[in-house]
């Protein structure tokens, strides 16, 4: 086996019920991968025990004592549930019994514990959440979406180097545009901190475009989007919304009377096409950058298609050196990233 990734099992809106067939599903496909489920044992032993025999080797349980609940606080998380699913499954890449982690629980609770845990890499004052959102283009990965709500201008920079770093080992670009998220593409544009952030991506030798709007976001206009989390969390909300309300009205206008319920059945195939074009689950899985070992944040609400494809993104990022590449980087750019 080349790599091991432990699961939290107990974590998202539906725990082992989608998780663990997740994972089976993803070992299936996987014949060099190894998996460790973490959690509670009247929940998913008996399940990985009748599984086992279908993976030899390949598949082992660890049990858990309890659950990070998706309420739960961060000093809940980290100071009273030590023996959580997701604190285990953290511990596990810790220790190096496994090379990624993979959890569909509280987000704020799995970014504190895995900075805790797991600390910074050299160079790295904060680390931050890139997800994958779908384009016109294919996709562009936006960082930060809520772990840093303040930022300043060399932390931009830093969320820069690593998402550049992400693509060149998930999806094998290794020069990848870089756009600054900001009012206007003039660099006059926006407040001190972006105008700031714009003169070092400026002065580095990343593959700058400069400044980008919005909505070139869904124009694919850049491999990747910089931003601070306050923006980018409301920015993803903002597109989970909107892609709800469009899915909902789409249904509503189909099935208004019969004539359109026969429009939609002619419609269908181009519907599909559009619905697997658009489809969020194939981008599910958000990184832990900046971190001394990888941990990929599953949505909450993903099912098992989508929750496969966060573990595929953990094992890809893990099989091409993500920690190393961004650690060996951070260290020739000292000087810079550190303002």
């Amino acid at each position: 086996m080349d790599l091991t990734i432990a699961i939290d099992c107990m974590g998202g809106d539906h725990g082992p019920g989608v998780t663990l067939p997740a994972a089976l599903g993803f070992l299936e496909g996987d014949p060099r991968a190894r998996l460790v489920l973490v959690g509670l044992p009247g929940a998913i032993e008996a399940d990985v025990e009748k599984a086992q025999a279908r993976f030899p080797g390949r598949l082992s349980f660890r049990a858990a004592g309890e659950v990070v609940g998706m309420q739960d606080s961060i000093a809940t998380a980290l100071r009273v549930k030590k023996d959580s699913s997701m604190r285990l499954a953290v511990d596990l890449v810790k220790s190096g019994d496994a090379q990624a982690a993979v959890s569909a629980g509280n987000t704020g609770a799995l970014m504190a514990i895995s900075r805790f845990v797991l600390k910074t890499l050299p160079g790295i004052d904060r680390p931050a959440i890139a997800f994958a959102l779908p384009t016109l283009r294919g996709h562009t990965y936006v960082l930060d979406l809520g772990a840093n709500v303040d930022c300043e201008p060399q932390h931009l920079l830093q969320f820069a180097i690593m998402a550049t770093l992400l693509m060149a080992a998930v999806d094998h670009k290794e020069r990848p545009s870089v756009g600054l998220l900001n009012i206007g593409e003039e660099d006059i544009k926006g407040n001190e901190v972006v105008k700031q952030a714009g003169e070092l991506l400026k002065a580095s030798d990343l593959n700058f475009h400069g400044n980008v709007e919005g909505d070139d976001i869904y124009k694919g206009t850049t491999d990747i989007v910089v931003c601070d989390g306050f923006v980018g969390n409301v920015l993803l909300k903002t597109s989970e919304g909107l892609a709800h309300m469009l899915a909902t009205f789409l249904r509503e206008e189909f099935g208004r009377n019969p004539l359109r319920q026969a429009a939609g059945l002619l419609a269908l195939p181009a519907l599909r096409a559009f619905k697997k074009r658009a489809d969020p689950r194939r981008y599910n899985g958000a990184s832990l950058l900046g971190l001394k070992g990888i941990v990929i944040k599953s949505h909450g609400s993903a099912d098992r298609m989508a929750f496969a494809k966060a573990i595929e993104r953990a094992a890809e990022a893990a099989r091409n050196r993500l920690v190393e590449r961004i650690s060996e980087r951070m260290a020739r750019n000292a000087p810079q990233a550190a303002g």
